[in-house]
């Protein structure tokens, strides 16, 4: 598939995006735009990196659909300096998203994404994915159990879960900062979940709001499923 058939396909999931509502603000936008996602997807179904739906990689793992990391993208209100801690490395496509907008090229006051995946190959793969396109210098990947965060880097201006627990792990909280947001599928192994998003303020008390149904991969390790 040419260059250019890639880019028209991204326009016109760029288009419909908006149509639905989801992609509403211009720096996620440009996040999207920015960023290949036909380089985070296994050559097999790269003719697929623009349809709206997830994608398997390795291992039982999915890179999700476009809409749902625009979701999240725009429920967190990343901004241009913020820490970042991602569960769920993946394919590394929803960190490039991340990074795009919080540390954009040649930006005054970069800020950086910490992401860990509990698959090690999984590690591999996203880092040469990463490095391919661009963002290895703005994203840290740590193998590690998601659900007991990065202690080494909290707090966190914004936490993104990509898999879904069975209730939100102590530690994730612990580490969001004050004023921090959290984005989080909480439910069964099955493929319902509830997107919820946590909001802590500036003396800690949280509060959490419910987005909808969502379907995710469990998450695995000591909070998971």
């Amino acid at each position: 598939m040419s260059t250019d058939d890639l880019l028209q396909k991204k326009d016109s999931l760029i288009a419909r995006l908006k149509a639905k509502g989801y992609l509403k603000s211009e720096t996620v936008e440009r996040a999207v735009r920015k960023v290949p996602r036909e380089e985070f997807v296994p050559t097999k179904v790269l003719n697929q990196s623009y349809v709206d739906r997830p994608l398997s990689i390795h291992h039982g793992q999915t890179i999700s659909a476009p809409h749902m990391c625009v979701i999240m993208c725009e429920t967190m209100k990343l901004e241009e300096g913020h820490s970042v801690l991602e569960i769920g490395a993946g394919s590394g496509y929803h960190a490039a998203l991340c990074a795009e907008i919080v540390a954009p090229e040649k930006s005054s006051n970069p800020g950086h994404i910490y992401t860990i995946e509990i698959v090690e190959s999984l590690i591999k793969y996203a880092e040469k994915n990463l490095e391919r396109s661009g963002y290895s210098d703005r994203v840290t990947l740590i193998h590690g159990d998601g659900g007991k965060g990065y202690s080494e880097r909290a707090p966190y201006d914004r936490v993104l879960v990509t898999a879904a627990a069975p209730e939100i792990p102590k530690p994730l909280i612990e580490q969001l900062a004050p004023n921090g947001i959290m984005a989080i599928p909480v439910g069964s192994r099955g493929w319902y979940q509830e997107l919820k998003i946590v909001h802590k303020d500036s003396d800690g008390k949280i509060k959490i709001d419910r987005w909808g149904g969502v379907a995710f991969v469990p998450l695995t390790g000591e909070f998971g499923h």
